[in-house]
């Protein structure tokens, strides 16, 4: 299962067995706000999800863009893996850090 990229309509796409897994965003600028991600509940478990993020997040590095982790699932990819972090702009930092103050 490899992730596809479905740009007219915002979204990353993969077929699985059990229907149509999609992680969605928004884009403004230079900015992509993903803001949901849903795979079928027959398909939980299996990296799905996973690599959905990765897809995404891979464009978004590739096109010099930067991230607002809104959707949980994502934020909660990216909170755990560091090396993400660099792609989150200062609207994203609340997201990943409940306690991020962007008064600081």
């Amino acid at each position: 299962m490899t992730p596809s990229h479905d740009a007219a309509h915002h979204r990353f796409t993969a077929d699985t067995d059990a229907g149509l897994a999609q992680l969605q965003y928004t884009r403004e600028g230079d900015t992509a706000t993903f803001t949901h991600t849903e795979v079928p509940d027959a398909a939980n478990g299996q990296g799905i999800g996973t690599a959905l993020v990765e897809a995404a997040l891979a464009w978004a590095r590739g096109e010099g863009m930067t991230v607002v982790p809104m959707c949980p699932f994502v934020a909660a990819y990216m909170a755990d893996r560091p090396e993400t972090h660099d792609l989150v702009g200062a609207a994203g930092r609340k997201w990943l850090d409940p306690d991020y103050d962007e008064r600081a």
